[in-house]
Parts: structure tokens; sequence; C-alpha cells
């Protein structure tokens, strides 16, 4: 395959074997959200929140492995979750899909840009928005421009220096501090964090297993390693990434309560200020820097790539056929106005992430029967399917105010799933004459 071929940029040169195929997954989900989520978990669920937070993650990685074995067989020479949903679906249902693929994408660049823009403010002393000028220009050049092979080059990297921080560094404060004082300190200072009969946090863990596996069933960077990972060693591949991605909110978490205890916080970010302000040596603080800018900027690249190939070839391909060379030209320009408008963006507004993640679980959990159907069916797939996630998801939007944010997410599950059986009884049932 040509360099310059449009193929190249959508799944590089060569398929992925186990090991490097765990490797580009944890790339795309070891993200910025996971690392600002940890201390606000930690905090409102407690040390039950956190263990399930990366429990929960780690089981939907799975879980989407087997569906993942069922989607390489029923869909051999697809590239992208556009080409699956094109072949599957009527043409409203499909615009519906691309629709909602697209916003998510915005949302998961989004969290990722803005946990970047947090990180600068904390650790470096220059504006974020300069900081954010030279962070964007890095994803896009690596993500917008260079395409799937760059990625794999930097995925090694990545993941070398974030498994490098999460080891080393509470290696270090343990032996530093010890395994007691920590728990003492805890114990005395913030004891609800080590609460476990937290009915809260067994709701909030449950309900993010919902929210990660549909997150993970409509991440158009998940389904592109999906089609390039080796067909036999795919099931294999999601199992091993899920049971690792598992070690780093938990490392996160330890890291966290080294710092809490036996003293008090201004705020849930705060903490990662203090973590670096706490590290003596000055090369655990530049691994630490670099554990979180390798984190982000992988999450970013790897969805700024599959939203530009997913917008080139599913999105303005259907309107007219494009030259390679158009391909390549409208890929640099969508990116690159991605970009723009995420450092924009960013240096305007820093919502809470956890409450965008449960804003958007309505959506998520929403999707997840419509896909399963469209996924496993092999029969035509009728209109009302993909849009019955729509009105799951505005059921959900509706009862928030009349309860918490993890019901209305179940709300939408189940309204959507309802109607996906609804549809499935009658579909199955006997005509009579």
């Amino acid at each position: 395959m040509s360099r310059k071929d449009y193929q190249f940029y959508i799944s590089g040169a060569v398929k992925l074997g186990v090991s490097f195929g765990v490797v580009s997954l944890l790339a795309r989900w070891i993200t910025g959200n996971t690392i600002l989520s940890a201390p606000e978990t930690l905090v409102k669920y407690g040390i039950t929140g956190a263990i399930g937070y990366s429990l929960m993650g780690a089981l939907a990685l799975v879980l989407f492995g087997f569906l993942a074995k069922k989607i390489r067989k029923n869909f051999p020479n697809e590239q992208t979750i556009g080409d699956v949903m094109r072949q599957k679906l009527t043409p409203s249902g499909y615009w519906y899909i691309m629709f909602i693929l697209l916003v998510t994408s915005f949302y998961s660049l989004f969290i990722q840009a803005m946990g970047a823009g947090i990180l600068i403010h904390i650790i470096f002393p220059i504006p974020v928005f300069i900081g954010m000028i030279l962070f964007m220009g890095f994803c896009f050049f690596v993500g917008g421009v260079s395409g799937m092979q760059r990625i794999h080059q930097f995925s090694g990297v990545n993941v070398a220096l974030i498994f490098g921080a999460v080891l080393l560094i509470p290696v270090y404060f343990y032996i530093q501090e010890g395994v007691h004082p920590v728990y003492d300190g805890i114990k005395l200072y913030h004891p609800y964090i080590l609460y476990f009969k937290n009915m809260d946090a067994i709701w909030f863990i449950f309900t993010a297993l919902l929210i990660f596996f549909g997150q993970i069933m409509m991440d158009r960077a998940t389904w592109q390693r999906v089609f390039i990972i080796q067909k036999e060693k795919v099931t294999m591949t999601f199992s091993l990434a899920g049971g690792i991605w598992a070690t780093i909110p938990l490392a996160l978490s330890s890291l966290l309560m080294i710092i809490m205890f036996g003293r008090s916080y201004k705020n849930i970010y705060s903490l990662l200020f203090e973590l670096v302000d706490k590290i003596q040596s000055t090369m655990l603080i530049i691994l630490f820097v670099l554990f979180c800018f390798s984190a982000i900027s992988s999450a970013i690249n790897a969805e700024l790539h599959a939203t530009t190939t997913l917008f080139v070839k599913n999105v303005l391909e259907l309107f007219r056929p494009l030259t390679n060379h158009e391909r390549w030209k409208y890929s640099y320009i969508f990116s690159g106005i991605v970009c723009v408008c995420l450092l924009v963006i960013v240096s305007i507004l820093t919502p809470n992430p956890l409450k965008l993640l449960f804003f958007f679980g309505n959506i998520y959990a929403s999707i997840i029967i419509p896909m399963l159907y469209i996924i496993l069916s092999s029969k035509p797939i009728p209109m009302v399917i993909p849009y019955s996630s729509l009105i799951g998801a505005a059921g959900g939007f509706l009862f928030i105010p009349f309860t918490n944010d993890l019901k209305a997410v179940w709300i939408s599950f189940a309204i959507s799933g309802v109607i996906c059986l609804f549809v499935y009884i009658f579909k199955k049932a006997p005509i009579e004459s």
C-alpha cells in the first residue's frame, strides 16, 4: 500500500497482533477523562467507587471484545463504524446515527482538550491559551495530518510513559511515607473515603458500566481498531486491554490518597497540583507531566483521526465521489477546523467532567440496545430501531428534574430497550391470514 493512498491514512500499513493491539487500545482509552474523573470519583463515592470505576471500565472493554469478534465476522471488508451503519440502515437511520457519532466525537474531543487545559493551568506558569496552541498543534500534526501509522508509532511511547508514572510514583511515595501513615491519615481526615457500605457507590458502579459500554460501542477509534487487529485475536486483545486498563484508575486513586492523607484540600483539581508540589524528584515530576500529556494527547490523536476519517469517508463521499488527493485535502481542513474550535472553546469553558459524563450518559445508555440489534440482526433494520435511542435519551432527560442523573441513565436505557423489544416481538410474531 502506497503512503500516498488514503487507505494508508485510515488503517496504517499492517494488521495488529495481540501485543500491539493492546497498546493501541490502551493509548485510546487511558484518557484525560480517566485522570480528571479519578479524583472526583474517589471523593464522591469513596474507595468503593474508585475500585468499581476501574472494574466496570475493564469489563466494558472485555464485553465489547466478544461483540468485536461478531463484527469482524459479519463485516470483514469494512473500515469504520460508518461503513457498517451504511450497510445496515435506511438512509434516514444512517444520517441520524452519523449525527450522533459526530456529536459524541466532539464531546470526547472536548473532554480531552479540557483536561489538557486544566493540566496546563496547574503545572505550567504560562497562559492556558498559549499552552493549548502548542498542544493542539501537536495533536493536529499527529492525529489530523499523519494518520494511523504515526499514531501507532507514538502509542508505544505513550503507554510506556503512562505505566512508568503509575508504577514508579506510588512506589516512591510509599517507600518515603509508608503504608500505615497514609491509611491512618485518610481514616482521620477523610474517613468517608474508606466507607464501603455506600449504596450511591453501588448505583454509580453499575451505571458506569452502562455508560462505558455505550461509549465504547459508539467510539469511532475503537471500531477502526477492531478492523485492523488480526481477526482471530480480536477478543483476546480487548480482554487483555481491559484487564490492564483497570490498573490505571486504581493507581491514580492511590496517588490521590497519598496526597490527601493528613490534610484537607482546596478543590478536587488542586490535588493534582499538590501531587506535583509534593514530588521531590525532578525526574518523577517530569515523568508525571509526561504521563498526563501522553494520556491526553494519545486519546485526542485517536479520536481526531477517527472523526476526520468518518467525516470524509462516510459523510462527504456520500455527496460526491472524492479523488485520493481530495480525501487528504479535506482531512487536513476538517481536522484543522476541529483543533481551532477546541482551542477557542476550552479557553472559555471548563465544565465538570463527571457531570458531563452523566449528561452524555443518557445518549450512550440509550444507544446500547439499538446498536446490539443493528450489529446482531441478519435482517433489514426497521427505521424505528436507530430512532429508539433518540426517544430513550429524550425520556431520560425529561426525568432528570424528578430524579438523579444515575436513574435518568437507566430510564434512557430501559425506554430504548423496550421499544427494540416490541419491534423484535412484532417482527417475530406470525401474521394471521
